[in-house]
């Protein structure tokens, strides 16, 4: 009698995980997309204006890059020209 009482527990308590889970997990993976999107939308919404001012129509703007700095010191290396030998 102890054996079927067991078998019937196991059974219930699996039949209400599986039912318990078919009612959770829809909720846990809206839950885990909607907080996912909305930490992408803050990083990628502060960076929408990077870089840039308002500029009033008609108005000209010309951005340029920095110079390079070049080191003209540096040493490249020497120059070494090798002959065949037959």
């Amino acid at each position: 009698m102890v054996l079927l009482q067991t078998i019937l527990i196991v059974i219930l308590v699996y039949y209400a995980l599986k039912l318990l889970w078919t009612w959770l997990a829809p909720r846990l993976l809206n839950y885990a997309v909607k907080k996912t999107s909305e930490r992408f939308g803050q990083q990628f919404g502060d960076n929408q204006g990077y870089g840039r001012t308002q500029e009033r129509e008609g108005e000209t703007s010309i951005f340029q890059k920095p110079p390079r700095k070049s080191n003209p010191s540096k040493k490249v290396g020497e120059y070494i020209d090798f002959e065949e030998i037959d």
